[in-house]
């Protein structure tokens, strides 16, 4: 075989994505891990792109940053640019913005046009037409209304236009915790592929049954903040000091006051016992905000409205203990600022990077399995009459196309 016909056979081979709403990169981190090349990356946050450009950089990977707003982004354009023809990607993926459809927000759903982003990963599978799309988004997604105000409404309408391009989407609300990440993170998975659509959602790795802990079959526990934790160094002090690992803390010193006293994995609130001074105007409802860790639990969901505090120590987590618990390995490097929690800056700082992205270990799990199905679909022995993939009996954790309210 000349090298022509070796370079032709290694490219069919290789399983080629791209990726929107990059953010921070979590997603495209474990999409990465389960062996695929992410050919293109699109992110309006200039903090965000910066991320990804010198990650880019540090693994050698050639991949294209493109710095712009989604809808600004000519799909065929892209396409040609990345030197691919239509069918020709094997993934497309995303998580967009998540405001819209947020239980904790104001719900405006369609009527906000950051809910309307969530159809621009439609528009480009149109003119793509991969193989398989993957999409993460909050749980309020299955019950936002659509335009007629239709409880969900805008559900329904994502899968039925995924449907409109002859995908068969199934979905399921994913805990992050279950695939070995240190956080009780639940959101919603949407993973479409083309007919036969063998594809299943893989089982969990971890749990938190304690009662089962003995058993010969028993899965590892929920890993807690404190293994996550375990061996970094004391930060750096200070706003303005560089650092290469993101261990920086920038606590001022009233938020240092205000977190004193409070117990391991509990919040100022609760605490009654501390003077009225140092509680001020919070109520019971703000369960997050000065929030301390445990070091024997999961993390709460990291948001990007707070900043949690360590478990023993009278300070912010650092951006690198927020990688730690979000699952990024160490040697990942954020850009752009470092804020306290009530600070604010133009951009996504590094923070909100992580707290907005899909944790590695998830997407990486789910991503192994869609390879799964693209390479069966892709292997020479396929053929539609001989491979009606027939997945598995197992228990009924999502759907296919009924919304559940």
């Amino acid at each position: 075989m000349n090298s022509s016909s070796t370079r032709k056979k290694n490219k069919e081979r290789e399983l080629r994505a791209v990726s929107l709403f990059s953010g921070g990169g979590g997603m495209d981190i474990g999409v990465r891990q389960a062996g695929f090349n992410v050919l293109c990356q699109v992110e309006i946050d200039p903090h965000c792109c910066e991320t990804l450009r010198q990650a880019a950089i540090r693994e050698k990977q050639q991949t294209i940053v493109v710095e712009n707003d989604v809808r600004k982004v000519d799909e065929n354009e892209l396409l040609e640019r990345m030197g691919l023809v239509a069918g020709e990607l094997d993934l497309l993926f995303g998580g967009p913005p998540c405001q819209a459809f947020s239980l904790i927000g104001k719900r405006a759903s369609l009527d906000d046009e950051r809910g309307m982003l969530l159809f621009e990963i439609v528009r480009f599978a149109k003119a793509f037409r991969p193989r398989a799309v993957m999409i993460e988004q909050v749980k309020g997604l299955l019950s936002a209304p659509d335009a007629n105000g239709v409880k969900g409404g805008a559900f329904r309408d994502l899968l039925t236009q995924l449907e409109s391009l002859d995908y068969v989407p199934k979905w399921k609300v994913a805990l992050a915790a279950d695939y070995g990440v240190p956080q009780l993170r639940e959101r919603v998975i949407i993973v479409a592929t083309k007919k036969p659509n063998g594809f299943q959602f893989p089982a969990p790795t971890h749990s938190d049954n304690k009662t089962s802990s003995g058993s010969l079959f028993a899965l590892p526990q929920y890993r807690t903040v404190g293994e996550a934790l375990e061996g970094l160094e004391k930060p750096i002090v200070g706003r303005d000091i560089p650092s290469k690992n993101n261990h920086v803390d920038i606590t001022p010193d009233g938020d240092r006051r205000r977190i004193a006293g409070v117990p391991e994995g509990s919040h100022l609130a609760k605490e009654l016992h501390l003077p009225t001074s140092q509680r001020q105007n919070l109520s019971k409802k703000d369960t997050t905000k000065f929030r301390r860790l445990s070091r024997k639990e999961p993390s709460l969901t990291l948001r990007c409205g707070e900043i949690f505090f360590h478990p023993t120590e009278d300070r912010y987590l650092t951006p690198r203990e927020y990688m730690r618990i979000h699952g990024y390995p160490d040697d990942y490097i954020l850009m752009g600022p470092v804020r306290g929690r009530s600070g604010s800056v133009k951009n996504l700082d590094q923070h909100r990077q992580i707290a907005n992205s899909v944790p590695p270990p998830l997407a990486r799990s789910i991503a192994r399995e869609i390879r799964k199905v693209i390479e069966c679909q892709k292997s020479s022995r396929y053929s539609d009459t001989q491979s009606q993939i027939k997945p598995k009996k197992q228990k009924k954790v999502g759907g296919t196309r009924t919304v559940r309210s």
